[in-house]
């Protein structure tokens, strides 16, 4: 008779970690990737005065935008 375990944790198998992304996980890649999107969107907007009075000028846009999470 053979035997096997099926309680392997959802990360392993066949897609590797991508197959343990949660619908939670999902969601919170969703609102990192929106939240990026709307900065990038404002910074853009800002003239590069309004940018300088903040302490950015247009090269930092994408920089800041990265290290939002």
């Amino acid at each position: 008779m053979a035997d096997f375990s099926t309680d392997r944790p959802a990360t392993t198998g066949l897609f590797g970690g991508f197959a343990g992304l949660s619908v939670g996980g999902t969601l919170a890649a969703l609102g990192t990737w929106h939240n990026r999107r709307l900065t990038r969107r404002e910074l853009s907007r800002l003239s590069d005065h309004e940018l300088e009075d903040i302490g950015l000028s247009r090269g930092d846009i994408d920089r800041v935008v990265n290290t939002l999470r």
